[in-house]
């Protein structure tokens, strides 16, 4: 089994209560997941700032923020980059939403969650939506290259109004 392989396997599954972290977002400001606790968590791991697919997603994301806004949704988008770079990025592409560093120890909270992928040492296209009561409702961990629908944020969205 290569590493990549057993980092999936270690993925948190629908159902599980989500572990809470605390990282860095890019003014250095301390952000913990348990902050949100009464809202909808969307945790969006990204391989890198400033790649063409991971700026194609997180631009999609911020263009469509109402969309988790009026789904009681705060959007956390996670990547192993440094809090400056993540400073520069977010100010580049006029982002709305937290970016956090997962910077050091390297990788810690996208090891946790088992989108680590320690060759390349990135995060995965890893999407974690949290309900208000801190339980993982959905899961997608996208293969490289490839990114993220939109329409399946919606839809996870739209599920959990049903709850």
């Amino acid at each position: 089994m290569t590493d990549l392989q057993q980092t999936a396997l270690a993925a948190p599954q629908v159902g599980d209560a989500a572990s809470d972290f605390e990282l860095t977002n890019q003014y250095g400001e301390p952000v913990r997941l348990s902050d949100y606790c009464g809202r909808n968590v969307v945790v969006v791991f990204y391989p890198f700032a400033f790649s063409g697919i991971c700026t194609g997603e997180l631009c999609e994301l911020r263009d469509n923020l109402a969309d988790f806004e009026d789904a009681n949704a705060t959007v956390l988008a996670v990547s192993v980059d440094s809090k400056f770079t993540l400073r520069a990025y977010a100010e580049q592409e006029n982002y709305g939403f937290d970016l956090l560093a997962d910077f050091w120890p390297h990788g810690a909270v996208a090891q946790r969650y088992g989108v680590f992928d320690a060759a390349s040492g990135m995060a995965l296209r890893g999407t974690f939506i949290i309900d208000a009561a801190g339980v993982i409702r959905h899961v997608v961990v996208n293969p490289r290259g490839k990114a993220r629908d939109l329409g399946d944020y919606r839809r996870a969205l739209a599920s959990l109004a049903q709850r």
